[in-house]
């Protein structure tokens, strides 16, 4: 059997199904249009630092969320893919939570899209990393699938143990955000081994989720004291206001 036949004789056998239901879809790795409509992609005008959708027309330069004007954002730029709500937060946890490894590379398709115009030619990405009790326990670490695939649809270099987590630091969820910031003090350092490699290049930290940013911040700082000429983050979800 030809290729082509043997693809067509596995979609008629297994036909694909939409990302977060069971509805019936024209190709893999999509979303049926009630999940379609029930997903927030972010589009349009965007905070330049975190990725929030902001109202209004592009000015043509940079601007910058209410969040941003008041949180010294040590990283240069940032992008989302999504705001956390709705279909987009029942994504996040399927991937984060669910065994959902299947959603990674369709949603690192969304993130590379919202940010590709981040990306140099001496850019580095990077997931956020797990403690390793709790890398025991989920048995993979989401940000580093997402990385892993935006980092080969971008083709740019992926360093997956770039930043270790020394601490096990207890979940963010609930605090406030001073709170959030205090709990990640100390928690990432850089991994020896790869120091060099990111000396005098650009750092692209990738997460599932940005909420205060507390945990993208410390990632950041380790970064540019390793060497780093610049850091910026690009996440699957935004959580936004409102939403």
């Amino acid at each position: 059997m030809k290729p082509w036949g043997f693809q067509a004789a596995l979609r008629f056998l297994y036909p694909p199904h939409c990302m977060t239901c069971d509805a019936p879809v024209q190709a893999e790795f999509a979303l049926c249009g009630p999940c379609w409509r029930e997903t927030r992609f972010i589009h349009g005008l965007v905070c330049d630092l975190c990725g929030t959708p902001l109202p209004g027309e592009d000015p043509g330069h940079s601007v910058h969320c209410d969040d941003c004007l008041t949180i010294a954002r040590p990283w240069q730029q940032g992008r989302a893919a999504l705001v956390y709500e709705a279909n987009g937060r029942k994504l996040v946890l399927a991937l984060k939570h669910g065994d959902r490894l299947d959603l990674a590379r369709p949603s690192a398709a969304w993130m590379y899209r919202a940010a590709k115009d981040l990306l140099r030619p001496d850019s580095v990405l990077a997931p956020i990393p797990l403690h390793w009790l709790r890398l025991l326990d989920r048995r993979y670490n989401q940000a580093a699938l997402l990385s892993s695939a935006l980092a080969r649809m971008a083709g740019r270099r992926h360093i997956p143990d770039l930043l270790l987590r020394q601490r096990a630091t207890p979940s963010q969820e609930g605090r406030d955000r001073e709170g959030r910031f205090r709990n990640l003090e100390g928690a990432l350092r850089i991994n020896p081994r790869h120091r060099a490699g990111i000396s005098g290049r650009h750092v692209v930290l990738v997460d599932d989720v940005m909420t205060s940013g507390a945990t993208l911040a410390a990632g950041t700082e380790v970064c540019l004291a390793a060497g780093a000429t610049a850091v910026s983050v690009a996440v699957l979800a935004r959580v936004a206001k409102g939403a």
